[in-house]
Parts: structure tokens; sequence; C-alpha cells
């Protein structure tokens, strides 16, 4: 299955340790793969992220987790997905622990809770007295404003947005500053602080649409306050 693993965009829904229980499930990695492939294809799925608590750095340039990536402090993870019929769509699990070492990564556990929901929700649309995709309705992503939701944000999107916010409008943009700020955590910090200035609420009369937008480029580089 094809996917792009991002680190977590919003951390304000995780868990304590003490509410997370021992996982139920007993699969391989592989096998909750298919499992999750088989649901979103029937969903007419696409565009697949699969959000866990590891750092920028810690994931390769395709879009996969490296080898030495740090261990997640948290299990949580966000499988975020585009889909024909319902528009993108949005699961987050961070209930469940590996029981044992040999059970694989906690978040991976969570990807199975998710694989599991979304099968479960297919079945209520075979079977339940539901109009058709109804129950699908409360896990719709829906952006704040017209801000691109920050799993489907790519970093180059995210450099790009903060330094044509940071310049300003009337500026002419340079387009050697994103490889630079994509290179350079510094970099990325002081047009995060530029764009934060210009986006601000009060400049734009209460609207935050583009200070969302700011935020979440920031979240997705690494450099959010």
């Amino acid at each position: 299955m094809r996917y792009t693993t991002r680190p977590l965009s919003d951390r304000t829904w995780l868990r304590p340790a003490s509410a997370r229980e021992r996982s139920r499930f007993d699969s391989t990695w592989t096998m909750t793969l298919t499992l999750l492939h088989r649901e979103i294809t029937a969903l007419g799925g696409s565009n697949v992220v699969i959000e866990v608590d590891v750092r920028e750095q810690d994931i390769r340039n395709d879009g996969q987790l490296r080898a030495n990536a740090r261990t997640p402090e948290h299990p949580a993870v966000v499988v975020a997905f585009d889909t024909r019929d319902h528009g993108p769509m949005q699961y987050r699990c961070d209930r469940y622990v590996a029981a044992y070492a040999d059970q694989g990564p906690s978040w991976q556990h969570n990807v199975r809770a998710v694989a599991k929901t979304l099968e479960a929700l297919r079945a209520v649309d075979r079977y339940g007295a539901t109009d058709t995709g109804q129950q699908y309705a409360g896990f719709k992503a829906l952006p704040v404003g017209n801000a691109m939701p920050a799993s489907n944000m790519t970093r180059e999107e995210a450099a790009r947005l903060l330094d044509r916010v940071a310049i300003g409008p009337d500026a002419e943009p340079d387009d050697d500053a994103i490889p630079r700020m994509l290179a350079s955590e510094a970099l990325a910090r002081s047009a995060h602080r530029s764009a934060r200035a210009e986006a601000h609420p009060d400049r734009h009369g209460g609207d935050r649409t583009l200070w969302d937008q700011v935020e979440q480029a920031a979240r997705v580089l690494g450099v959010a306050r």
C-alpha cells in the first residue's frame, strides 16, 4: 500500500498514558496495511497520509520512516485520505499500546484500529439502517477557513506559503528561498516569525484564515511554537 508518513500536526487530543490499554490485536504490519488498503480502496480513497509522533528528520524523501527513526513518544496516529464520494476523511486513534515488545511498535496497533473501524463502518453501509455514507459524516476532515489540512501539505508547499506570506503580496518571490528554507531550520523559524506578523488576525479584520494556514505550514516544517 502506498502512503506518506508525516509528523503529528495536532497533539491537543493525545491521551495520558493511564488512559491507554493493551492492544487486542495480533497482526503483522503487512496484514494491517493490506486491510487498510482494502477498506480505503472500497471508499475510492487516495492520497493516504499516516501521521505518527516522529520528527521531520525521521522521514525519508519518499515519505517512509527511516530505519533509525526515533521511537515515537506517543502511539497516537492520524490516518487521512481523500475519497471519491465523501471528500477528505480523517481518523485518529491513541487508544492502544503493544502488550509485548515482539508485537511491533504501538502506533501500528492504532493504525490497525483505524483499519478495523473502516471495516465496521463499511459493514454499516451494507447492512445498517442508515442513508448511504451517513456513518462517515463524523470523520470528514474540515479545514479551518480555506487552509490546507496539515496532513496533506508537503514541506515544499509549507515553505512556499511561509515565504509568500512573510515577504508580502507585492514583493518579488525568490525561487532560491524555498530550498534554503527547507535546508535550514533557522531560516524556517525566521520565515515563520515574519509570516505570523503579516498574518495576524488583527491585520485582517479578525479573519484567522491566513493565520491558520501559516500555523499549519509551521507544523509541517517542525518549527511551530
